[in-house]
């Protein structure tokens, strides 16, 4: 029973999260020591780098068709040169 008395008090969730003071993590330190000095740059949320031109429709439909029909051509190629 004393082992699991050990073990009960070594992971004692609920007295750790009870904690007045909770240290900030080695990455929030190093941002915030970083940022100090040199605070990053205001960015919308999840902006694109550099816009990208859009296709027009047509092309992507031209290629989706000309696919399917080359599949279809190579299908029956190969059904016209099976022997059976």
């Amino acid at each position: 029973m004393p082992e699991q008395d050990d073990w009960e008090r070594e992971f004692d969730h609920r007295w750790a999260n009870s904690a007045e003071h909770k240290e900030p993590s080695a990455r929030a330190r190093m941002l915030a020591a970083r940022w100090k000095e040199n605070p990053p740059e205001p960015a919308p949320f999840r902006a694109d780098p550099d816009p990208v031109p859009r296709r027009s429709s047509w092309v992507s439909t031209v290629v989706v068709l000309g696919c399917v029909a080359a599949v279809i051509v190579l299908l029956g190629y190969a059904q016209m040169r099976s022997p059976y």
